[in-house]
């Protein structure tokens, strides 16, 4: 059993099932309004890893759907540094473990990391409230 603290968008159809399954695998969850949290380059980077740069965003945010916001233009600290300034524009969700952190809900990875209850086979990082 992990504990995961689990940084969402609060009514975030997605996020909750998301966090209905780690808890039904028997994980605790912490969740916390990304929205809310007091972002800063070293608190927001360590999520995402080596993951390339547009990988990082958040491909429902209407500032990426619109081409206002194009993350394969961007470098790493642009990047952050728009996420700082509109944390909507962050993939979710954020989930850290001890010092593990991750962006993005991909079940494969969160089973490889954590271990999860075979019901994984449709919950993504997709929101579906973005997606309407």
């Amino acid at each position: 059993m992990a504990n995961v603290i689990f940084y969402e968008k609060p009514g975030c159809a997605s996020n909750a099932k998301q966090k209905a399954l780690l808890i039904a695998s028997g994980h605790q969850v912490d969740a916390r309004d990304l929205l809310k949290e007091p972002w800063s380059a070293s608190s927001l980077r360590p999520y995402f890893g080596a993951k390339p740069v547009h990988e990082w965003f958040n491909a429902a945010s209407p500032r990426v759907k619109s081409g206002e916001v194009k993350p394969g233009a961007v470098n790493p600290q642009e990047a952050i540094m728009m996420m700082i300034l509109d944390p909507g524009l962050i993939r979710r969700p954020l989930m850290r473990i001890g010092d593990h952190c991750e962006a993005g809900f991909d079940p494969a990875s969160v089973n490889r990391w954590i271990g999860l209850k075979s019901e994984a086979e449709e919950i993504s990082d997709r929101c579906a409230m973005d997606a309407a």
